[in-house]
């Protein structure tokens, strides 16, 4: 059964990396923005609470947990919605397509992340708050490569060729979500089966940016309709009314 939560209003702190940051890639601008109606802020409006979005551009688990461990006992919520793994299974691909032939390693390793995820539980929950784990969004391989590579093909030849193939992009991003997964059963921590509500779309990659791994603005909309199911089923009480009525006057 979910922890109750009868603090009011309930604090939320959303700890993440770009994802929950809202960034997404501009095709007209050619750069990465911030989207204005990111999931963070959807699901901030239709609550009866206070959210604090801590998260960063490019943050893996282990830099997020430092920060993390600063708003614990600074704002000391309620709820921790955690997001992280995308940075964590990613490569210095500029590395590998400059020497294919030696040994390259995740921006943090397996096991490492692993350990730090357990870790990070173990700190909400020492502190009176509820953790709450985010999967991993499925990943675009071909356009994610397309994208490393910078569309130089001597590039992609070589990434190709440390890889062996193109699909070892999305099987190694898969561990991590498995990780992820793995360990909130084993610590009996819910979990928001994101990566599921992208999968249920026959082309996700639809919902992805153009470097195949950032959600696009259809891409939150997923995420944060995910998130308010979740909360329906566990936290009713956090939703604001209005957000109720709709649902029924669209049913």
């Amino acid at each position: 059964m979910p922890q109750e939560i009868i603090k009011d209003p309930v604090k939320i702190v959303v700890s993440g990396d770009s994802i929950s940051k809202g960034v997404i890639y501009d095709e007209i601008k050619k750069r990465y923005i911030i989207l204005d109606e990111n999931y963070v802020d959807i699901v901030r409006n239709k609550l009866n609470g206070i959210i604090t979005n801590t998260s960063r551009f490019g943050s893996t688990l282990i830099k997020g947990i430092q920060k993390l461990k600063n708003n614990i006992f600074k704002e000391k919520p309620d709820v921790v919605l955690i997001e992280y793994g995308g940075n964590d299974c990613d490569f210095n691909w500029d590395e590998v397509a400059q020497n294919p032939d030696i040994s390259h390693f995740p921006r943090t390793d397996f096991e490492t992340f692993g350990n730090t995820l357990r870790e990070t539980i173990h700190l909400v929950k020492e502190n009176q708050g509820i953790p709450v784990l985010m999967n991993l969004p499925p990943l675009n391989a071909d356009g994610y490569l397309d994208w490393i590579s910078k569309n130089d093909p001597v590039a992609k030849a070589n990434i190709l060729k440390w890889l062996g193939s193109v699909t070892k992009i999305y099987w190694w991003q898969e561990r991590y979500n498995s990780m992820i997964v793995k360990i909130a059963e084993e610590t009996k921590t819910l979990w928001i089966d994101i990566r599921g509500a992208f999968l249920h779309f026959p082309d996700f990659t639809k919902l992805l940016c153009i470097d195949g791994i950032h959600p696009n603005r259809d891409g939150h909309l997923v995420i944060a309709d995910k998130i308010i199911d979740f909360i329906k089923d566990s936290y009713v009480q956090l939703l604001n009314p209005k957000t109720l009525v709709e649902d029924l006057s669209i049913g």
